[in-house]
């Protein structure tokens, strides 16, 4: 059985990444699917919508055979450092495809482009470009000097998925060069675009949701079954109230220290804590820090870092242990079967990460901190108990 790997974040899961998982193991003769979602925080610097084991749950009812978590260092990371700790995870896993959703749907386009952006030579042009133009953003100075290289191609560029799926690519080319490329067309309205159709995008029904609309009809009924009880005693997001313990964490942050951040070079650091200072909410804050040069999305992942300790030593390398959210009966099987080829540590049981070096322990902390943080939004206190992520194990289908 071919293991097909997905690098995903389901928040929340609907229609479109149903048709993900069923085309992948069409095109590949009824493959394991193996899942590595985002955590409680995702790659746009932002609180997901539920749970992390409530996502796997209703992925893993929907026919992920395996879902573990990628560790919070990378899940808020850049798109290089999301896709890099992604796909290491996969790899070390066995995957031997990759599959990823894109608005071109051409793998030949984007390998291309992949293959481009590894180039020194390109890599150097684009940093002349930044110096020469210092209004650019690093994605607009790449794309420009792409555009000089492979012409047209460059245009995919523009499109969050298929930005992503380049990354995707070249972590794959780093790790395991011979991971098959399964490009699947994107079906329905793209990435942050408003639709009523069957395919909504990801943001629409986050946002229809939080404003009191009805998203049932594009979630999958296993899913939304998930969604629903969570739902119904209080467990999803709030802005509001997660503004406040981001703040408390803020507070105790210096000048200095946001100038140590991940990813806070050229004055971004400094440039948000000025922002800070004003007292305004949080995202008056991000919106004035930011100009072209530094995105928004730049700066909600650098208050993440700040408010929940990601220290620059945390994001370097690759995540040390995989940990197992959610089982299916065809993934239970799979285990028993290879999991002495794995080439990295599976975590079935929280507590083990004590077990597994001091590294292991720390990435193992900062997400069950932040785990916390994210359970303070919630309406019941018996989801304020200290130490859940400790001790909550897969959820097993």
């Amino acid at each position: 059985m071919r293991n097909v790997g997905i690098v995903c974040e389901y928040n929340p899961f609907h229609r479109g990444h149903l048709y993900q998982l069923e085309e992948s193991r069409r095109l590949c003769g009824d493959a394991l699917i193996t899942c590595v979602l985002s955590g409680d925080f995702v790659q746009r610097g932002e609180a997901a919508l539920f749970t992390k084991f409530a996502r796997a749950e209703a992925a893993c009812r929907c026919g992920a055979d395996l879902v573990v978590e990628l560790p919070l260092p990378w899940c808020v990371g850049s798109a290089e450092r999301f896709a890099s700790g992604a796909v290491s995870i996969l790899a070390a896993l066995g995957c031997e495809a990759l599959s990823f959703g894109s608005e071109c749907g051409s793998a030949d386009t984007l390998r291309r482009l992949a293959e481009a952006d590894t180039d020194g030579a390109v890599r150097e042009a684009v940093l002349r470009r930044l110096k020469e133009e210092e209004t650019l953003s690093y994605a607009e100075a790449r794309q420009q000097v792409l555009f000089e290289r492979l012409g047209e191609d460059a245009a995919v560029l523009s499109k969050p998925n298929d930005i992503l799926a380049v990354e995707y690519l070249k972590a794959a080319s780093a790790v395991k060069p011979e991971m098959e490329a399964l490009c699947i067309p994107r079906k329905g309205a793209e990435h942050d675009v408003r639709s009523r159709g069957a395919f909504r995008s990801a943001m629409d029904l986050r946002e229809s949701l939080e404003n009191g609309g009805q998203i049932s009809a594009s979630i999958p009924e296993k899913a939304w079954e998930v969604f629903e009880r969570e739902l119904a005693v209080g467990r999803k997001r709030d802005l509001k109230r997660l503004e406040l313990a981001l703040r408390s964490r803020l507070l105790e942050r210096s000048a200095s220290d946001f100038d140590e951040l991940p990813d806070a070079g050229d004055g971004a650091g400094r440039r948000l804590y000025k922002a800070l200072c004003t007292g305004e909410d949080l995202e008056a804050c991000i919106r004035a820090a930011s100009t072209r040069r530094y995105s928004r999305a730049r700066m909600r992942r650098l208050v993440l870092y700040a408010a929940l300790d990601v220290r620059a030593e945390c994001t370097k390398g690759t995540p040390p242990y995989a940990r197992l959210l959610a089982c299916g009966e065809r993934g239970r099987a799979w285990l028993g079967q290879n999991a002495g080829r794995m080439t990295i540590p599976l975590l079935t049981k929280p507590a083990a990460a004590r077990s597994m070096g001091a590294r292991a322990e720390e990435i193992f902390e900062l997400g069950a901190s932040a785990h916390e943080l994210y359970r303070l939004q919630f309406v019941s206190d018996d989801d304020k108990a200290w130490g859940t992520d400790w001790r909550t194990g897969p959820y097993i289908g």
